[in-house]
């Protein structure tokens, strides 16, 4: 039984690797394969790292405190750092892809010019 969840963690984990490395070559702005870097990353090495503690937890009786932190790492710092550079890309006017919906984060700069020159 816990084979087949250290499998399905495995291959889950390659499973969004295999197709955010897809995204990063078919989305056609940055914006957009930022997305996909940072999720498939985050969801495919934890899926792997989960994976493998399970395996060495139930196979070998150790319990590897590198790999939850590991886990921990990336769940927290791979979402955070795809905001940050997509924010500054936007920033430095990297332009967003032309058949994009609309562009929410244009009128919260705005917004937040407005607010900076009252005060």
């Amino acid at each position: 039984m816990f084979d087949i969840i250290i499998c399905i963690s495995l291959l889950g984990g390659t499973f969004f690797i295999l197709s955010g490395s897809i995204g990063i070559l078919r989305f056609p702005d940055v914006y957009s394969r930022l997305h996909a870097a940072t999720k498939s990353s985050t969801l495919g090495v934890a899926g792997i790292m989960i994976g493998a503690f399970l395996f060495l937890y139930i196979e070998h009786d150790i319990v590897s405190g590198k790999l939850l932190l590991g886990i921990l790492f990336v769940l927290l710092t791979a979402p955070v750092s795809g905001h940050v550079i997509s924010r500054a890309a936007y920033r430095s006017g990297v332009p967003l892809w032309e058949r994009s919906v609309k562009d929410d984060y244009a009128t919260a700069l705005k917004v937040e010019e407005k607010q900076n020159q009252s005060k």
